[in-house]
């Protein structure tokens, strides 16, 4: 039976010979990353503000530091105020 290919075995080939990981391992990490930069804006705002919160950062805190991190997402969402970001967490 001939190997099953996923569309992102190229990326798993070249992590196998650029890095240390073997076949599976590196599958796995694409999958953690895709699923990583497959979140919506608003699932990755929740879960910022839930990391930031249980490091003890305060909402002001939290919020402009979420703003800070938006635009450098792969595909960057929109610019959200922090009222917007506010609404995101709380509704």
């Amino acid at each position: 039976m001939p190997e099953r290919r996923t569309p992102h075995e190229d990326l798993v080939d070249h992590l196998v010979r650029s890095t240390p990981l073997g076949r599976g391992e590196a599958a796995r990490v694409v999958l953690d990353v895709l699923a990583y930069f497959d979140e919506t804006t608003e699932e990755f705002v929740r879960r910022r503000h839930r990391e930031l919160r249980a490091r003890g950062l305060t909402n002001e805190g939290i919020f402009e530091r979420v703003a800070e991190e938006l635009p450098h997402r792969a595909v960057a969402p929109p610019t959200l105020s922090l009222r917007q970001l506010r609404r995101i967490v709380y509704g």
